[in-house]
């Protein structure tokens, strides 16, 4: 959304730097005074918020890797170490680990938001798929960041992930023996791992800041789905949202908090506790829970389809499930934006989430029985919703009329006729 730039330089290294480097008029446009709907809610704070924990989580993993040593004799008493011996070393840790979770937290709420209120659709494409693309890089550095500590689970969870390439025709086992470094998950695994981690939170910030471009060229979408028409339909970024996203950042801070220093360890798995023994195994191997829903529709996978072995249809459904949300914006076919106004399409939406938060359920149960069926249930439906419901939903269902523009919207006073003549 371009707009005319109100940045008036002040003193003399001002002017001199703006007509040299202007980053402070590029800031000003671009987080002072850009015009932003008027309407948004709380469900538009959470990219403030991820903002937030990745420089969080950059800046503890920055510390962390000063002390950290990646050899597979060495690598989970250095954890120990960290813990024990450096100075607020058990902070920079947990604020780590469990940031890793409150990322993942924020980012599956953004991403359902972007559904239901159709942030993907035109002329938002590209702001969807760099989006996509920041989320498959944070799948990729927590899963190597889950090997880095060296325990039961960061063992076997690598052995067993990194095998399931082997399912790949003809390129499979390349891969593997790429990923390993040798015969199988050992020292050099962990320092490609440690490398790749270390380096891929630096290219996702990079394509954060594409992400952030991508929205400014068309603005914000908002509740209604309404494009802007006229100025009284925005307001200046600051004050007005940049207190409301305070207090959103703040309110989350305080619950990234509560994990860290109550109770650190509720989202990891005892197991990685125990230093990884190749000849123990866990009993039942499980990933971090963010990943839950993926592992889930991955075992969910346990028959044959002609040439296609199950172990080979499980990994194309893993990755189809990612894979398919790319192509999002011209899956969906209708014209309105925001599912507010379309009442069929927000039961089927509330289905998907229900749906979505069964697998992540699902993932964390043994593969048998009653699971690997509602499993197989919830993973078609998942498909279902995106190639089936939301195409035919947009040729079928008759929307409700949408406001003339977000003004009307949120200034509209509410017809109190019907309320009057039921109460008489």
């Amino acid at each position: 959304m371009s707009h005319e730039s109100t940045y008036r330089p002040g003193s003399f290294v001002e002017r001199w730097l703006d007509k040299r480097l202007p980053l402070v008029r590029l800031a000003h446009d671009s987080f002072v005074d850009f015009p932003t709907p008027k309407n948004l809610n709380y469900w538009w704070t959470f990219g403030g918020i991820l903002s937030i924990f990745l420089v969080i989580q950059i800046i503890t993993g920055v510390v962390l890797a000063m002390h950290y040593t990646p050899h597979v004799t060495m690598a989970f008493d250095s954890v120990e170490h960290i813990m024990r011996d450096v100075n607020y070393g058990w902070l920079m840790r947990y604020m780590h680990s469990n940031g890793a979770s409150m990322f993942f937290i924020a980012v599956y709420v953004h991403m359902f938001r972007g559904l239901y209120y159709g942030s993907y659709k035109e002329p938002r494409e590209m702001l969807w798929i760099l989006g996509v693309v920041i989320f498959v890089l944070m799948m990729a550095t927590a899963f190597m960041g889950y090997v880095l500590p060296w325990g039961q689970m960061s063992f076997w969870g690598a052995t067993v992930i990194t095998n399931l390439f082997s399912a790949v025709p003809v390129i499979g086992d390349s891969i593997v023996q790429l990923l390993w470094g040798g015969p199988s998950v050992d020292n050099p695994t962990l320092n490609r791992f440690y490398s790749l981690h270390y380096l891929l939170p630096f290219a996702i910030f990079g394509v954060v800041i594409l992400h952030i471009w991508a929205l400014h060229i068309p603005g914000n979408n908002n509740p209604t789905g309404v494009e802007v028409k006229t100025k009284k339909d925005t307001l200046p970024f600051h004050p007005y949202y940049t207190v409301k996203d305070g207090f959103a950042i703040v309110a989350f801070l305080v619950l990234f908090a509560a994990f860290v220093f109550f109770n650190p360890d509720a989202l990891g798995h005892p197991d990685n506790y125990k230093e990884a023994n190749p000849l123990s195994t866990p009993a039942h191997i499980v990933p971090e829970w963010y990943f839950l829903p993926f592992y889930a529709m991955l075992r969910a996978i346990t028959f044959d389809f002609f040439f296609i072995s199950s172990k080979l249809g499980g990994v194309i459904v893993m990755f189809s499930s990612i894979i398919v949300l790319f192509f999002l914006p011209w899956l969906d076919t209708s014209k309105v934006r925001s599912m507010r106004y379309r009442p069929v399409s927000q039961l089927w939406f509330l289905i998907f989430v229900v749906a979505s938060v069964a697998l992540g359920y699902l993932g964390g149960k043994p593969a048998e029985g009653t699971y690997v069926v509602l499993a197989q249930i919830a993973t078609a439906y998942y498909f279902a919703f995106f190639l089936i419901i939301l195409p035919l939903l947009g040729l079928l269902e008759k929307p409700k009329p949408l406001p003339k523009s977000i003004s009307e919207s949120v200034l509209k006073k509410p017809d109190l006729s019907s309320a009057n003549a039921a109460s008489e």
